[in-house]
């Protein structure tokens, strides 16, 4: 039985064949590379990433709230906990937030298409963002004290 091989062309019409059909099978959901590249632009930031160690531990939508507020987010990122709660006013939302351990750090809350609305919690750890606009969202806390550094969030869709 003799070895058959593909000359270059047929290897590149059989290629194009399996990648149309992959697409039209399984294609890039819409959006996917923008939300991609919005997580991963951090140009900004001049400080330690701490991206590794961020996860969120839960999403619960909050009852009876006007508006349909999205709900509670609590997300542990290291030794930082970030819990927002958000509630929908409008074509906009307001972010209410806290930081454990408490201070006053720069909080920035980052929305693909919609750049970036600051503030600065309180002594507590207590910060409120108005008129945040809906989308892709991710969060950077600037900790203040001993290291400073910049700790991500994940991005979530609010």
């Amino acid at each position: 039985m003799d070895d058959y091989e593909m000359d270059p062309a047929e290897q590149e019409f059989w290629l194009a064949q399996v990648a149309r059909l992959v697409d039209e099978l399984d294609p890039v959901p819409a959006g996917l590379v923008e939300r991609a590249q919005f997580a991963i632009d951090l140009e900004d930031i001049d400080a330690e990433v701490e991206l590794e160690a961020a996860r969120w531990a839960e999403r619960r939508p909050l009852a009876g709230v006007r508006g349909g507020a999205p709900g509670t987010i609590t997300f542990f990122v290291g030794d930082l906990t970030v819990m927002v709660n958000v509630t929908r006013t409008g074509e906009k939302q307001r972010i209410d937030g806290w930081l454990v351990p408490a201070g006053e750090h720069g909080v920035e809350v980052r929305v693909a298409d919609h750049g970036s609305n600051t503030t600065t919690a309180d002594e507590g750890g207590r910060f409120v963002l108005t008129e945040v606009p809906r989308g892709t969202t991710q969060i950077l806390v600037r900790m203040n004290g001993g290291k400073p550094r910049t700790v991500v969030t994940p991005t979530v869709e609010l």
